[in-house]
């Protein structure tokens, strides 16, 4: 189960009340400066980005593949273990916001782990050390180190030590 809090609205839905929950100045900010490090081919530069202006944790030898997308609105509540890759495209939401309410939850993601391309991580999501999530997934609840998960809804494909084995049928 996801860990997030929940925040109630009244009138208009909670996106549309987004900016009671955080400044325009903070949004357009890390807006600007989450579309730069999308676009850097420089891993180093990109996680400069990352944790000194998004103030997200971010482990040795981390990378984030072009084009992956950080919440714009709470950034700072992501971490990231040493040498672990998020793959390309991929989204990681610490926000949900909602017709009558809006949640809000950290994402943990552990050392060596590897995130493959267009995976969206949604809020209040743990990910232990040395999991592998396949391409596509969405990771809708905690994932247990070493597993391998994939699909929507997350499935277990098998467990791993490294990442590198093949696909159990």
């Amino acid at each position: 189960m996801r860990n997030v809090e929940r925040y109630p609205v009244e009138g208009p839905n909670a996106l549309w009340q987004v900016y009671r929950t955080v400044s325009r100045v903070k949004s357009v900010r890390n807006f600007v400066f989450i579309q730069l490090a999308r676009y850097c081919p420089i891993l180093p530069v990109k996680n400069w980005i990352y944790r000194r202006v998004l103030g997200m944790k971010v482990g040795r030898h981390t990378a984030f593949a072009l084009m992956v997308m950080v919440d714009v609105f709470f950034p700072e509540r992501i971490s990231v273990g040493d040498n672990s890759i998020i793959g390309y495209n991929s989204t990681l939401l610490t926000h949900e916001y909602l017709i009558k309410e809006y949640r809000l939850g950290d994402i943990r993601i552990g050392s060596n782990v590897m995130i493959g391309a267009n995976v969206t991580v949604l809020p209040g999501v743990t990910i232990g050390d040395g999991a592998v999530i396949a391409a596509g997934a969405v990771v809708h609840k905690d994932v247990a180190p070493g597993a391998r998960v994939g699909g929507n809804p997350l499935r277990e494909l098998g467990v791993t030590g490294n990442g590198l084995d093949e696909e159990r049928n």
